[in-house]
């Protein structure tokens, strides 16, 4: 199976609903299935309907999303551990992890003057070389911001709380964030920016 994790194939693209489906699908099972059967089994569950909605994503488009990718990758490592282990520990960590992952990739490509946003977002959006930084840097202080709030919340509450939060907390944290940098999308915009000099 190959998996590409680049822009160059934009032949097939998901349904933006299907998209959020693969996406949000695992951890609205995961919550569930942790309200009815407990963090084990849940975590369980979590892991094959992550691998699930990857294969899914590939028969449909053939390829994988680098984000999904990587954050399946941890699901599993951390999922095993936890059930291994019967340690729910493990599976707490799984999303700062991810985060911290993710906030040094894309900080530490800023610091060789690479943006690697471009290849998460696949191509969604054509920014100017300085959008593509600006935006690179807000989404990596954005992941530190959610490992760090991650940590808080499973340390000082209880696994239920945990999982809610990961649902009704983190997802519209995001969606509200990534709507706040609409602003600086438009004004970066590299057909905007090429028609106005």
């Amino acid at each position: 199976m190959t998996i590409k994790t680049t822009a160059d194939d934009t032949s097939k693209k998901l349904n933006p609903l299907l998209k959020l489906a693969l996406e949000l699908g695992p951890l609205g099972i995961f919550f569930v299935s942790n309200s009815k059967a407990g963090v084990f089994w849940a975590t369980g569950l979590f892991m094959v309907a992550t691998v699930v909605s990857l294969v899914a994503s590939w028969l449909l488009i053939r390829r994988v999303p680098i984000m999904p990718l990587v954050t399946g990758v941890v699901v599993l490592i951390f999922g095993g551990l936890t059930l291994y282990l019967q340690d729910e520990h493990f599976i707490k960590l799984k999303p700062t992890i991810v985060n911290l992952l993710f906030a040094g990739t894309l900080l530490g490509g800023l610091f060789f003057r690479k943006s690697f946003l471009e290849i998460v977002f696949d191509s969604a959006f054509d920014l100017t070389d300085e959008g593509w930084m600006k935006l690179t840097f807000r989404w990596g202080l954005f992941f530190l911001f959610l490992a760090v709030l991650n940590e808080v919340v499973w340390r000082n509450f209880s696994t239920d709380f945990w999982v809610a939060f990961k649902v009704w907390g983190v997802f519209p944290l995001t969606f509200l964030f990534a709507l706040c940098q609409f602003p600086l999308i438009q004004r970066y915009d590299a057909a905007k920016v090429d028609a106005a000099s």
